[in-house]
């Protein structure tokens, strides 16, 4: 039902929680799932190289550890339309995002909740 899983993840604890949930999705239905990391050009304090290397790293491992195949993609623009645009270009078959991303603009509105509006597949949120 779900071959490929969009997973975007940025630097926030709650990332690796989501991870778990896209995981154990990924086993009961042998999907794939593509990692996406969005480089914010208007936030150069959210794209440390290093702290996105390794924040990706630890996610991959904990993907294939549990034996589901994975690749990495970062990307730049704003968060909600690279997020809908790669599930697009990928055709992927769901997108699951946290709910409690890092999110300096306490006035603007969340990405979860903008990607649910633009995403061309179904978005599993996880609270």
């Amino acid at each position: 039902m779900f071959e490929t899983i969009l997973l975007p993840i940025d630097q926030s604890r709650e990332a690796f929680e989501t991870a778990s949930k896209a995981i154990q999705l990924a086993k009961s239905h042998e999907s794939a799932i593509v990692i996406l990391s969005v480089l914010q050009p208007e936030l150069p304090e959210m794209n440390d190289a290093q702290s996105i290397a390794s924040l990706l790293d630890k996610a991959r491992a904990q993907i294939e550890q549990a034996g589901i195949a994975c690749s990495i993609l970062e990307k730049e623009g704003k968060a909600p339309f690279v997020i809908c645009d790669v599930a697009d270009d990928l055709n992927v078959d769901l997108i699951i995002m946290g709910t409690k991303g890092i999110n300096l603009e306490e006035d603007t509105e969340s990405t979860a909740a903008r990607v649910i509006e633009l995403a061309p597949c179904p978005v599993l949120v996880v609270p």
